[in-house]
Formats: C-alpha cells, sequence, structure tokens
C-alpha cells in the first residue's frame, strides 16, 4: 500500500518521471540474484532427485539441463506428483526412465533457478528439463526485456543446443512458461517450425498494452492511469526498440498447432483471470485445448496453493508429449 501511495504521489509530481520509471520497469526489470532456497537446491540436487548439468548456449544464454538420476531416487515434491498422477488413474513409467524433453520458460524478474522445483516435479514423471535466462533476466547478458517479440527463438534453440552437447534426441518435446515466459512461448509454440508436441501457458497475457493499463490503474486511478500509460509507451519504445503493442499474444493463437493448456489464477491482481481467458477463447476450437481456474491464486502463488496444478500440467505433458 506505502509502495502505491508512494508512486501516486510521484506521478502527480511528475507524470512523466513516473512514465520514465514505468517503462524502464519494463524494458530493464530489476535482476534477482540466487537466492536461499536456489542455493540449497544446487548444493544437494540429490536430495530432490534431479541430476543438474550447466551450460551456455553460442548466444550468450546460460541454461541449466535437470534430469531424473537413472537409478529413480526421488525427492518429496517428485514423490507427491507421482502420487497425484496415479491417484488420476496415470500409468507411470519406472522412475528415473525419460521419455520426453520440457523447456520452462521463466517470467518477468524471474530467472532459470526459480524453475528448479518446477523440473523436479516434471522430472519425477519422466521428463528431462531445459531452464533457460531470459535476457535482461538471471546471467543473461542481455540487457533488454521484449515480452516473446525478439525472444521466441530461445527455447527451440536451447533444446537443439542441449541435445547436440548433452546426446539425446531432441523430440519429443514441450514448452511451458509463466507470465512474460508464457508470452515467450507463445510466439515460440506460434512459428512454422515450432518443435513443441504441446505447451502450457501459465498465467501470461493477452496483451501487454492491457497489463499496463491494469496496473496503471490499479496503483493511479482510472484517469491518471490512463495518462501513465500514454506516457510510459513511447518511453518503453525508446528504451526497447519495440512498440508496447507488439507484445500481442492473442493475435498469434490462431497460429498454434500444438494442444493447449492454460492457467490462471482467479484472483490475479498483476495479470488478471480475463487475460487468460480471452487467450484460451481465442485459440481455435479445432486444436485441443484445455482450461484451467487455479481458486484464490494471484499472480505470484499460483504455483503454491493447494490446487494440485502440477499433476493438471504434468498429465498434459504426459498425454501428449510422453503418450
Amino acid at each position: 500500500m506505502k509502495r502505491r501511495v508512494l508512486l501516486a504521489s510521484a506521478f502527480g509530481l511528475s507524470p512523466l518521471a513516473a512514465g520514465w520509471w514505468a517503462a524502464g520497469q519494463l524494458a530493464h526489470p530489476p535482476r534477482r540474484g540466487l537466492q536461499d532456497y536456489h542455493r540449497e537446491f544446487l548444493a544437494d540436487p540429490a536430495a530432490h532427485g534431479v541430476v543438474l548439468k550447466p551450460f551456455t548456449c553460442d548466444d550468450g544464454t546460460p541454461c541449466v539441463l535437470v534430469e531424473p538420476p537413472p537409478l529413480g531416487q526421488l525427492g518429496s515434491r517428485g514423490q507427491r506428483v507421482r502420487e497425484q498422477l496415479t491417484g488420476k488413474g496415470l500409468t507411470l513409467r519406472p522412475a528415473g526412465e525419460i521419455i520426453g524433453n520440457l523447456v520452462l520458460v521463466h517470467g518477468r524478474r524471474g530467472r532459470k533457478e526459480d524453475y528448479l522445483l518446477i523440473a523436479e516435479r516434471f522430472c519425477a514423471a519422466g521428463f528431462r528439463c531445459i531452464l533457460p535466462d531470459l535476457p535482461a533476466h538471471g546471467d543473461h547478458p542481455g540487457r533488454i526485456a521484449c515480452y516473446g517479440v525478439k525472444e521466441a527463438r530461445i527455447p527451440p534453440t536451447v533444446l537443439q543446443e542441449a541435445a547436440s552437447q548433452f546426446h539425446f534426441a531432441p523430440g519429443p518435446a514441450g514448452i511451458m512458461g509463466i507470465s512474460m515466459g508464457g508470452a515467450v512461448s507463445i510466439r515460440s509454440a506460434a512459428e512454422n517450425d515450432a518443435p513443441w508436441r504441446a505447451a502450457v501457458f501459465v498465467s501470461t497475457f493477452d496483451r501487454l498494452e492491457n497489463v499496463v493499463r491494469h496496473q496503471s490503474e490499479r496503483i493511479a486511478g482510472r484517469w491518471a492511469g490512463k495518462a501513465w500509460q500514454t506516457i510510459t509507451a513511447p518511453l518503453f519504445q525508446w528504451e526497447a526498440g519495440m512498440r508496447l503493442q507488439e507484445a500481442d499474444s492473442i493475435a498469434l493463437v490462431p497460429k498454434l498447432r500444438c494442444p493447449v493448456m492454460i492457467a490462471h489464477g482467479t484472483a490475479d491482481r498483476v495479470i488478471p483471470w480475463e487475460c487468460g481467458r480471452r487467450l484460451y477463447e481465442a485459440i481455435p476450437e479445432t486444436l485441443e485445448k484445455n482450461w484451467i481456474e487455479i481458486p484464490g491464486a494471484d499472480h505470484d502463488n499460483v504455483l503454491t496453493t493447494d490446487f494440485p496444478i502440477y499433476a493438471e500440467m504434468a498429465a498434459w505433458f504426459l498425454e501428449h508429449v510422453g503418450g
């Protein structure tokens, strides 16, 4: 609440300064360093039932490959998701057996290590996971976040280079992204040569400008928020070298050709529930699709409520990637 009041006050004193701040936050999100839970995981990956293999792509993208160990040891999260999957009536391969590959794409202000706990679950279900840092995030040398417009080739590139370096077949493969990572994943999956057999998009937007408008109005009120967005848009274009309107995921979903699951929290205050629902409804009815509502989930806890979202996502990938 204090942050909201301060930002609203700053807008009242200097609309240009407020717009400049917002544009900078969009184009150059503050990078998060490694957190304590990242370090704990990195120090003992075997306790989580995975093997970690860091690598860097030719374009400088830092990545980590996450695999189940050959003997099939499981961490507590992996055991739980397998129990949930068998409870859904699925017959699983023995733990440690790899049946496909997943590229997991983090959100704004995230980093690849945020997906280690997610990869632990997917590895237990039988997948190898590749986690990249996006430009302007983590340890990536790039300085500008473009919300999918210029990052669409990163997921297939990291898949191909990981397969070449660690000697495994790149297919079958799926892609999962959350928030900004969902926008990157949508654009990647919409490309003509996309390698993905299935996709999962969590808490992502239909149009970036809708999110900027929502956040501006939430902080500064309707009138001031609209003015704030009007100022922010050209400043973001100057900072990022792209128009805010170019980050338009809903225009791309009709081009998708693989089965798609979209999940969204019903209490999301960052990217409203309606954004995800509009994306889902724009997917052609001829394409297999699934809509998941996560009751009471906000943006930051969408994957950590009691709702069994990991089992839902893993089951989707097992059907379409590992099936």
